[in-house]
């Protein structure tokens, strides 16, 4: 029997495909005993050991009701399957609520509440945010990412680390999230240094080797400075 097609407005979050492949192994099971488990006991018949390696291969992602399914058969919660959520639905699947409850507790009837999950960004107010933020145990990077900043928030980081001239990016990151301004200034201190570390160390290199190597470690902080943000942060409230 063929898989069910996904909703178009319900795509499958984003999927952990190795700790699938973890939690399969730890119960000694193999996929066709995840298959057989997911037609029997959650109506699935179309599951088959080639889905379930498929899965965990990364080449197709369950969809909700299917990730539902497989975290019980494997002994887990679905959050436990999910990568890093970004999105309000993704974040109340990885909690294992059903959507009457997050409405609820943001004091919305069912259907105004899962038009805010159609959204790629949350748009509530900020008391509403709050009480999601509350409501779903979010942390203040959660909460970033899930109203959309996350991208003005990094380029913003790009800025601070390639310059000299750090407290205008403080200003703005200030405004953009709610944190200490010796705090702030000290994290985009210690970024700016982690980058220039990171550049630095190819000067022993030939000049064709440096010059690649430089480029190539630029980037990868560059692409990961949300979070080396954070991360720092992190070590500076501990």
């Amino acid at each position: 029997m063929r898989r069910p097609p996904a909703l178009p407005n319900q795509p499958g979050p984003p999927f952990n495909a190795p700790a699938a492949r973890r939690f399969r192994a730890a119960l000694g099971m193999g996929p066709e005993h995840v298959a057989y488990d997911l037609q029997a006991s959650y109506g699935m018949p179309y599951a088959t050991p080639e889905l379930v390696l498929a899965w965990e291969g990364g080449k197709l992602v369950p969809t909700s009701p299917e990730l539902t399914a497989l975290a019980g058969v494997l002994w887990c919660t679905p959050g436990e399957l999910i990568g890093r959520p970004r999105t309000l639905r993704e974040h109340r699947i990885a909690r294992d609520l059903a959507p009457e409850d997050v409405a609820a507790a943001l004091g919305l009837g069912l259907l105004p509440y899962l038009q805010l999950e159609e959204d790629e960004e949350w748009r509530g107010t900020d008391r509403l945010t709050a009480t999601l933020a509350d409501f779903l145990r979010l942390s203040l990077p959660d909460v970033i990412a899930l109203t959309g900043k996350e991208e003005q928030l990094a380029e913003l980081l790009r800025g601070a680390v390639t310059t000299t001239r750090r407290q205008p990016y403080v200003r703005q990151v200030c405004k953009l999230i709610p944190l200490d301004k010796r705090l702030i200034e000290h994290t985009l201190d210690g970024l700016h240094d982690s980058y220039q570390a990171q550049l630095a160390t190819t000067l022993s290199w030939d000049d064709y080797t440096a010059t690649n190597r430089i480029q190539k470690l630029g980037e990868d902080f560059l692409a990961g400075i949300v979070m080396h943000f954070w991360n720092t942060v992190e070590k500076g409230t501990s």
